[in-house]
């Protein structure tokens, strides 16, 4: 039931931030809870992976260089989802900064683990 209202919150997070962003688009609500599953999806299995291939950029950036993977993650999610638009990695970098930000905020609210 936990992961069913987080993808909920992902999903509500996505169509707050595609009204807010130019460089984001979304079409549907029903294209928003696809892309926060997709997301789900990419950050368990193909997100550690890229950590680990990284890792030595990783520690010389001081753990920076895992926003830009956050990036790559959410250009990922771009490129399966047909109904989702990111315009490029600095539209992905911001969107992703402000999704674990509203993520945390609902997190919060709704007293999720």
């Amino acid at each position: 039931m936990k992961f069913i209202i987080r993808i909920l919150l992902t999903a509500i997070s996505v169509v707050i931030l595609a009204k807010i962003l130019p460089g984001v688009g979304v079409e549907s609500y029903g294209t928003a809870i696809i892309v926060a599953i997709v997301l789900a999806l990419l950050n368990f299995i193909v997100k550690p992976i890229l950590v680990i291939l990284t890792l030595p950029v990783t520690i010389i950036t001081l753990g920076l260089f895992l926003l830009i993977i956050n990036a790559i993650i959410i250009l990922l999610a771009d490129y399966f989802v047909s109904g989702f638009a990111v315009s490029n990695i600095w539209w992905a970098l911001l969107f992703s900064l402000l999704l674990s930000v509203l993520q945390s905020i609902f997190d919060s609210l709704v007293g999720a683990d």
